[in-house]
């Protein structure tokens, strides 16, 4: 379609031809909403209509599992309903989150130890983050560290399989437009979907044979594994449940990171404020969750990146269940359906200057991204919202408060402000071309 970032392409369409767009791919037709009206059609009116999930064909899972493995790709059936409360109660309730405060915050110094031993060197910021954040969830989940700050080679370990089985099922596939082919696997894309899956399930199976073992000796660690041991989880089903938990929150809130930082790099008044609200409220403490309500501009400034940089150009498309009308035209059943929250987030008629960094935007407004305001809306709406979204916004700005109240951040030697590349890549999460590389030095 004339670009490698599809969601830049189907807004420029949008742009010529309306906020919702048909096109004619093989035998699937595509349905594309670009505005805030259709998508408040498709994700509140019509939630129901249009809660079933299109699988990708890259997808491992033979589709006769699906409904009962995964979370992300089932159908709003029981099980999926099942998977949701379980995760939900266990894993981002206010109760489960504030018992993972500790375990946050740990991770947290953890982070700050490796940057003020490396001060003085270029830090690529997606790569220590997103170590964090996998230890982070690890803890949650399973009480353990899977990666080690010092690990440097992206194309190696856990780093490498994700983003490897990421990328193959955000791309293009022959396959999805003309099913026919989908055995063929032409492109190789669900062999390198399965690295993910494989490597992932190689990774889990001896741990939970450990705990497993554990629990014969009535050991418990009080963990979601044990939840799921005690729910009777068979191992087939605790694989691909874990993967889709890890691989998303650790992408995703590793993406909102760096972008953020970026863009406070890029605006140095933004920056400027935010130093002084975190001094003026946290002082010399160490910054903990409760701190997150007390940091408004940290919130705008979070809010507005997911505005220009939402974790994932297009939700994971959803799928009619029947035949419908969105805004007089006519969507046939089974039509893929993807709503452009990249899109959404730029529009001019929802946004006043609407490619500018501007946190103050949020200081004086009630937008959220809790899914009601749905000119905002980088983690859904309806039925379909990111589940794990209450995780995602503690972690988010528990690191970001520490990365910038115990550092100043520089970029590399001789590269100013102007000059910060901020193109993206695009992927079922949006992450930066130049990944930000920047010098930390400890505030006194």
């Amino acid at each position: 379609m004339g670009s490698s970032n599809l969601h830049v392409t189907l807004s420029d369409f949008a742009k010529t031809y309306g906020p919702l767009i048909s096109l004619r791919l093989g035998t699937q037709s595509l349905i594309v909403a670009s505005s805030p009206d259709a998508a408040i059609e498709i994700l509140k009116t019509k939630d129901r209509i249009f809660s079933g999930r299109h699988v990708p064909q890259a997808l491992p899972i033979p589709k006769s599992e699906i409904t009962y493995l995964s979370l992300g790709w089932t159908e709003c059936n029981e099980n999926w309903k099942y998977l949701r409360t379980l995760c939900r109660s266990e894993l981002f309730s206010n109760k489960a989150l504030e018992s993972q405060a500790k375990l946050r915050e740990e991770k947290i110094v953890d982070l700050m130890n490796f940057l003020r031993a490396k001060e003085g060197q270029m830090i690529k910021i997606s790569e220590v983050v997103f170590t964090t954040v996998f230890n982070v969830l690890g803890n949650a989940m399973m009480s353990r560290d899977f990666i080690a700050l010092e690990e440097k080679n992206e194309n190696d370990g856990l780093k490498g399989i994700i983003r490897t089985g990421v990328e193959a099922l955000a791309a293009p596939n022959l396959a999805d437009f003309y099913p026919i082919l989908s055995k063929l696997d032409l492109q190789g894309l669900r062999k390198k979907s399965n690295v993910l899956y494989k490597g992932m399930r190689d990774m889990w199976e001896p741990i939970i044979q450990e705990r497993r073992n554990e629990r014969l000796n009535s050991i418990r660690h009080q963990d979601f594994l044990d939840t799921l041991l005690d729910y009777d989880f068979t191992n087939n089903r605790i694989y691909p449940l874990l993967t889709e938990l890890f691989s998303a929150g650790a992408d995703t809130t590793t993406s909102t990171i760096e972008w953020t930082m970026a863009e406070l790099l890029k605006n140095q008044d933004s920056m400027k404020k935010l130093c002084e609200e975190i001094e003026a409220e946290i002082k010399p403490d160490f910054p903990k969750n409760s701190h997150n309500m007390q940091l408004p501009y940290l919130q705008a400034c979070i809010k507005e990146t997911l505005r220009l940089h939402p974790p994932a150009p297009f939700l994971l498309p959803h799928r009619a269940l029947e035949t419908c009308q969105v805004m007089n035209y006519k969507v046939p059943k089974n039509a893929q359906v993807l709503v452009n929250v990249w899109a959404i987030g730029r529009d001019p008629s929802a946004w006043k200057e609407p490619l500018k960094f501007k946190p103050e935007r949020f200081l004086d407004s009630s937008l959220d991204f809790k899914g009601n305001d749905f000119e905002f809306l980088p983690f859904g709406a309806g039925r379909r919202i990111c589940p794990g979204l209450p995780m995602a916004a503690k972690t988010v700005s528990l690191v970001l408060v520490s990365l910038i109240h115990f550092f100043e951040w520089s970029l590399p030697e001789g590269m100013d402000s102007n000059q910060l590349k901020m193109e993206e890549k695009f992927g079922v999460t949006m992450q930066m071309e130049h990944p930000l590389m920047l010098l930390p030095k400890s505030r006194k």
